[in-house]
């Protein structure tokens, strides 16, 4: 069963312990990570499309999949208009499965939490959904995020439950905001990461606005 073998790929990637061994998982896992993700019903590809249209007209620079994955969201981006998109990922496996949607005008392999190849407030805004979760990408992370967005431009992301208040987001957070770099707009309440399985595994999404 789809959902049985996609229960396996997520232990494997939460467990992974090492960026290269996160790496391997995720190119063992993606030729079947869209069908075996869609039989758990997640959502955070498709539904981090709302907040995205919430804060960002379309037409206004080029957005960042920050770990886009297979790219689930360009092609629902590109629907609604938005033609400007860039994704990063650390996979070459799941940046071909991204390039093959012709969405993203661009595919970077880089790793969050390690510097990116971009230079100061180039993005009008960067969104991530399943990024900051267990065994994924650091808070600190954000920093480098922050610096390739431009003033006035928007973070819009998800972070897991179990992450949260172990990870240090909190303190990425107050530290970016006492620092002028950024200030919050919405918090969501905690939700579904999967409308199938796993009713426990919830998330956040987060919207600042970058000073």
């Amino acid at each position: 069963m789809d959902t049985d073998k996609a229960h396996a790929a997520l232990d494997s990637v939460y467990g992974a312990g090492s960026t290269g061994a996160l790496d391997a998982a995720y190119a063992a896992w993606a030729a079947n990570y869209d069908s075996e993700t869609a039989s758990l019903g997640y959502l955070l590809p498709f539904l981090i499309t709302a907040w995205v249209a919430r804060y960002v007209a379309a037409g206004e620079g080029p957005l960042l999949d920050a770990g886009c994955g297979t790219g689930l969201t360009g092609p629902q981006l590109k629907a609604l208009g938005y033609s400007d998109l860039v994704g990063l990922d650390l996979s070459d496996e799941m940046l071909r499965v991204a390039a093959g949607r012709q969405a993203y005008g661009d595919l970077k392999k880089a790793m969050l939490g390690g510097p990116l190849p971009w230079p100061d407030r180039h993005f009008r805004a960067f969104f991530s959904t399943g990024v900051f979760t267990i065994g994924h990408a650091p808070a600190a992370g954000l920093h480098e995020l922050v610096r390739i967005t431009r003033s006035g431009g928007h973070a819009i992301f998800t972070v897991r439950d179990q992450v949260y208040e172990t990870g240090g987001f909190r303190e990425v957070f107050t530290e970016l905001e006492r620092g002028g770099k950024w200030r919050p707009l919405e918090e969501s309440p905690w939700f579904r990461c999967y409308a199938v399985a796993d009713p426990e595994a919830q998330v956040k999404t987060f919207v600042f606005e970058i000073l």
